[in-house]
């Protein structure tokens, strides 16, 4: 009702799940319920280490078989870099079945030079680049025009998508504020400055508010990550206007375009009853 969704393959309007030790039923429970409408899964931070190759490798061809790109936490490449693992890290990523890998520096210190020679890494070994811009500390977060040229320098380097950090909190990082709220004019300069690549930045939006927010400040088929797994359909009811949190955005245009009119009484044909194709 806001407007019409893109649907699977699509190039924008991502669904990203931020996965932090779901099994093989509960991602089969997920995908039963709300797989049509998941395009990403991260498995977040570190947590990939603590599952064996063998259950990695057969979640990850599961979610193939749905059309999701996998890919594990930027944290776990951060740390490799500190070994000196890059290829190793990318291979063994290709080894495992995901097809692409997040690329970030919340952590660590990365300088130019380096991100792009593990963007190329990433890319010779034939996986997918996500990278993510911004910091997880909430003292030490870079200006908004600094998000946004790293990641158009991100997408010249050759990143499939660009991640605007938000972590699974949601607060006092990037465009959120200490409440969790976003902050309208960090909100701004980074679609302004990013507008050529829209539709493959992905801002990272765990909680409710912040989700309704992008999706009438930038429209439904925004992209947002860091979703809990449980809640796909709730989100994809936001998208649609099937929520009051976006609802009522589209019953007031209606209302002022004169297209609807609470005091006028439906005739039987024209009621419709919503089927699900």
């Amino acid at each position: 009702m806001l407007e019409q969704r893109e649907t699977k393959p699509r190039s924008c309007g991502a669904n990203m799940i931020l996965d932090i030790g779901l099994g093989i039923r509960s991602t089969e429970d997920i995908l039963e319920i709300s797989g049509h409408l998941i395009d990403h899964w991260k498995m977040g931070f570190g947590t990939s280490v603590f599952v064996s190759a063998d259950l990695i490798r057969k979640k990850n061809k599961l979610l193939a078989e749905h059309g999701i790109l996998t890919y594990p936490g930027g944290t776990l490449l951060e740390v490799a870099l500190l070994e000196h693992h890059c290829r190793v890290y990318m291979h063994s990523a290709k080894d495992l079945g995901f097809q692409a890998v997040e690329i970030s520096d919340g952590t660590i210190p990365l300088p130019a030079h380096r991100r792009e020679r593990v963007i190329l890494c990433a890319k010779s070994a034939g996986l997918k680049v996500i990278t993510e811009v911004g910091k997880k500390d909430p003292e030490n977060q870079p200006t908004v025009v600094q998000l946004a040229d790293q990641a158009l320098q991100d997408f010249e380097w050759g990143a499939d998508w660009v991640i605007v950090e938000g972590r699974e909190s949601g607060i006092s990082i990037g465009i959120y504020d200490e409440l969790g709220n976003v902050k309208p004019s960090a909100l701004a300069v980074i679609q302004s400055m990013t507008q050529d690549y829209s539709d493959r930045l992905i801002w990272e939006a765990p909680l409710k508010k912040q989700q309704a927010y992008l999706i009438e400040a930038i429209g439904a088929n925004v992209s947002m990550g860091n979703l809990k797994p449980e809640q796909i359909l709730a989100v994809e009811a936001l998208r649609n206007g099937l929520r009051f949190e976006t609802l009522h955005t589209v019953s007031d245009r209606l209302i002022s375009r004169g297209d609807w009119n609470p005091e006028q009484i439906e005739q039987p044909e024209q009621v419709l009853i919503p089927v699900q194709k």
